[in-house]
């Protein structure tokens, strides 16, 4: 299974190159996307995150500070701005109680499974979430799988259809090095296969990178 992982992702890097993930400038910045880009896409999250820019909030103190209702006005383009909003803030008021000088750095030197649970405590943060703002805003070595992890596993015969988010997961931290640049690329790689050729409906198989990988088990 190892070697086949690797395989994939050469494959999937010859094809589409290095994707430079997460786009943020701050970790701050990255784990606000990570909350704001849930059900939308990521245009959308620009646009919200342009909002903040613009009136110079997207600082830990602005942030933190603002009322839930302007801060929903203001992330309005991500959709389901109320429920962001106050995820978000739930989000800012764990990093506060844990880290009261309000350092982003210093919150993410915790051990990663301690910063899993914490994250995972926060209403309205499941393990997808909690784990792109460990690997991309606290560059912690873990994988981040999704949808699109799934339907490239699943339609290759690498997992059951039955297969749940850890046991995606762990395929993935036990057969490849924990290596933070590693699990970046290879899941900005997966959304990017899964967004131009492994598609929900119509996939592109046979101009797939990954078409030698036989089986493709179609739905």
């Amino acid at each position: 299974m190892a070697a086949i992982l690797v395989d994939i992702y050469k494959a999937l890097f010859d094809h589409f190159g290095p994707q430079q993930w997460w786009p943020g400038e701050s970790p701050l910045e990255i784990l606000v996307g990570a909350i704001l880009t849930q059900n939308t896409n990521w245009a959308n999250v620009s646009r919200a995150i342009g909002n903040l820019k613009t009136d110079n909030l997207l600082t830990f103190s602005a942030l933190n500070n603002l009322p839930e209702t302007v801060l929903a006005d203001k992330i309005r383009p991500s959709g389901y701005f109320n429920l962001k909003a106050k995820r978000l803030k739930n989000l800012l008021a764990l990093i506060k109680e844990e880290e009261p000088a309000e350092n982003i750095e210093v919150f993410f030197r915790r051990e990663t499974s301690t910063l899993r649970e914490k994250l995972l405590a926060v209403k309205g943060i499941g393990p997808e979430t909690a784990d792109s703002i460990l690997l991309y805003a606290g560059e912690k070595p873990v994988f981040v799988v999704d949808t699109y992890t799934y339907r490239m596993l699943t339609r290759h015969g690498l997992i059951g259809t039955e297969t749940d988010y850890g046991e995606m997961q762990q395929l993935f931290m036990d057969t490849l090095e924990p290596d933070v640049k590693l699990y970046n690329e290879y899941h900005a790689l997966i959304v990017r296969l899964g967004k131009e050729f492994c598609k929900k409906r119509n996939p592109r198989c046979i101009a797939c990178p990954l078409r030698r990988f036989e089986p493709l088990l179609i739905d």
